[in-house]
């Protein structure tokens, strides 16, 4: 897989900071009651990550160790800062709607994590396209759990009705509490693909299913125990 593909593909699947490396829950549990709150949050952190991968790749070599992250921390509260103010002069709806969670761009732990873990040690277009795949990830989370809380906490998707009238909402998605059920419930659905992947790269012709199989592991457990023990002595 190309190299720039591959950091698509870790922000969106392999390592998504939301669903995979539980980054950023913060504004993913308090913002995602909409699917437009989940758009509009992702984007302005895309936005965040992409600008300041480049600027602290571009700059890797020419800051000290000893204030490496005072001077990330104010490379994100610049970008920050500006974003917030197009989002409050161009999208005031979505301004109103995220309210304090832009400013606390700042702090989002995704934006640090990369800049220390990834930026900080490659070349700006690879760290660029790392910060596009991981804002993507946050988006997508973001916007799958506010369609899903919309839906069943009111009836509606993007704002528009899809549940007659006649389904009475389930008001506890549009709550903290529900905002927890939602994203537990994507958690283990990631995790129940997660763990079927690596059975198959462990085990030579393994569907995933451990109680499929667990006859034929049982059966060739004692004589793997006594190879080891012959390999001992």
């Amino acid at each position: 897989m190309n190299k720039y593909v591959e950091r698509l593909y870790n922000g969106l699947i392999k390592e998504n900071p939301t669903l995979v490396l539980m980054l950023g829950m913060c504004p993913t549990l308090a913002v995602s009651t909409r699917a437009f709150n989940g758009i509009g949050m992702g984007l302005s952190t895309t936005a965040v990550l992409i600008l300041s991968n480049l600027v602290i790749s571009l700059l890797r070599k020419a800051i000290p160790d000893e204030v490496r992250l005072p001077a990330y921390i104010v490379i994100v509260a610049s970008l920050v800062t500006v974003t917030e103010l197009l989002i409050e002069a161009y999208l005031p709806s979505v301004y109103e709607a995220l309210g304090i969670y832009i400013p606390l761009i700042v702090v989002n732990c995704i934006i640090l994590g990369r800049a220390e873990a990834f930026a900080n040690k490659n070349k700006p277009l690879l760290s660029v396209m790392d910060g596009i795949g991981m804002g993507l990830g946050f988006t997508v989370a973001l916007t799958l759990a506010g369609l899903v809380r919309e839906v069943l906490g009111n009836g509606t998707a993007f704002g528009l009705r899809v549940l007659p009238k006649s389904v009475e909402p389930m008001g506890i998605f549009v709550q903290p509490p529900g905002a927890f059920l939602v994203i537990a419930l994507f958690i283990i659905i990631m995790n129940a693909i997660g763990i079927k992947t690596r059975q198959k790269n462990l085990v030579d012709g393994c569907d995933g299913c451990c109680a499929k199989c667990m006859s034929s592991c049982q059966k060739a457990l004692p004589v793997q125990e006594k190879k080891a023990e012959e390999v001992t002595e």
